[in-house]
């Protein structure tokens, strides 16, 4: 029972930590502390110490991840530097209106994620652009991880076809394909789609009507008009960066996201390198949002990592998979439950697939229906305020606080996934 208050408290702690702006090298650890000690995990000695244990999580991520932090996040700082992300951004105002931003920015990180671009990379490439284009439009800047998160990781990342891990991590367990279910898979994107942006679009004409609008902060890139190359210049590396991806991602795997943000960062240099502003201070300022990206994200994959090793969190995994009735209704609760406590979408299903999987076939379920289930709901309350990536998307790459984005971000990559499941559910009930 201690175990179990301590997870608990731990997780609610570091929520109500992170939502307050606390440093996430300070919060984390030290919930994933309380987590450690009231499960009677040792702290320095033993084989699986609270120190190793937290430390393997933390640099087990940084070492599988660095250089896909560092250059995606090169490759936002080079847009921004070469006036690349500016031109995009007018280029689209001037056709579309300022009234289609916000679409225009959810629509660049939906195509990257389907193409097979890490979400994690995805709001690196595409901030700058989301900045240049909320500022054309005068919308407020605090809906700009709303708009990131939403076209990265709810209607794209769990659909039938994504390239992401979050839709092929069912088929190692299930023997299915990535486009398992793809009819309900399509409706529930349209709808995820459809009234995801709807919601997104009243809480900033909401914002707008109370006298909300777009400001200037000292740390944004301003470069001369003079300076403001080709909008095509500003597609071709995006362009580059989604086609090696989507080339080289069966071969290569994870490797596949190396060779693409390389060759999207060299494209950019080679087709704008006279308009960098100042090449050096864009190399520096990426360099470190990078370290700072990656650092906040492991400090919550080191958290996660100290509670899948409690006794606590085992027995609520094997509960949540023996959950009653519907069974495509208990993986859906089970799945959802374990990314929440991990704050990973991939982490929730690598530790209940091997339970939910054999269980669940063993009683008749249809695979392809209990993949899709899987997928969908592992990306839900995965995106709860202490996620890697929410952290990441709102602190060190829109350097916004919880406070004052989270609740937009919530909403949408929360809620609208959680009733995105439950039509999934009655679809597959139905049929």
């Amino acid at each position: 029972m201690l175990s179990l208050i301590g997870l608990v408290g731990g997780l609610g702690l570091l929520i109500v930590l992170t939502v307050r702006g606390m440093n996430l090298f300070i919060a984390a650890p030290l919930c994933a502390l309380i987590v450690a000690v009231t499960s009677g995990l040792p702290i320095f000695i033993g084989a699986n110490n609270y120190v190793e244990t937290y430390m393997s999580g933390f640099s087990g991520f940084i070492a599988a991840w660095f250089f896909m932090f560092l250059l995606g996040s090169l490759f936002g700082k080079f847009m921004e530097d070469t006036g690349a992300a500016d031109a995009v951004a007018k280029a689209i105002i001037n056709k579309l209106g300022r009234q289609h931003a916000v679409v225009a920015v959810v629509l660049a990180c939906a195509i990257l994620t389907y193409g097979g671009v890490s979400v994690f990379v995805v709001a690196f490439s595409v901030y700058p652009m989301a900045l240049s284009l909320f500022k054309d439009a005068n919308l407020p800047r605090r809906f700009i991880p709303a708009a990131l998160a939403f076209g990265s990781v709810t209607f794209t990342m769990t659909s039938a076809g994504s390239p992401e891990i979050q839709n092929w991590i069912p088929i190692k367990y299930l023997g299915t394909s990535p486009f398992a279910a793809w009819e309900v898979s399509l409706v529930v994107a349209i709808f995820m789609a459809s009234f995801g942006y709807w919601w997104m679009k009243r809480m900033i004409v909401k914002a707008v009507a109370n006298g909300e609008r777009f400001e200037q902060r000292d740390h944004d890139p301003e470069i001369p008009e003079r300076d403001y190359p080709h909008p095509i210049t500003g597609l071709i590396p995006l362009l580059v960066v989604l086609i090696l991806s989507f080339t080289l991602h069966e071969k290569l795997q994870q490797l596949a996201l190396i060779v693409a943000l390389g060759g999207g960062v060299l494209t950019l240099m080679i087709i704008n390198f006279k308009h960098f502003h100042n090449m050096q201070n864009a190399i520096s300022l990426g360099t470190t949002g990078a370290l700072v990206a990656i650092g906040n994200t492991a400090a919550v994959v080191g958290f996660g990592t100290i509670a899948k090793s409690t006794d606590a969190f085992q027995s609520a995994v094997a509960v949540m998979t023996q959950i009653p009735g519907n069974e495509l209704i208990g993986a859906a609760i089970a799945v959802s439950v374990i990314a929440g406590l991990t704050g990973s979408a991939s982490g929730g299903q690598a530790i209940a697939l091997p339970l939910v999987g054999p269980h669940y076939m063993d009683q008749g379920v249809d695979p392809e229906e209990l993949h899709r289930i899987v997928s969908i709901s592992s990306g839900a309350l995965d995106s709860l305020p202490h996620n890697g990536y929410v952290v990441t998307t709102i602190r060190a790459i829109c350097q916004e606080t919880h406070q004052n984005a989270y609740w937009s971000v919530g909403a949408l990559t929360v809620v609208v996934p959680l009733i995105g499941l439950c039509l999934a559910v009655a679809l597959f009930s139905i049929f």
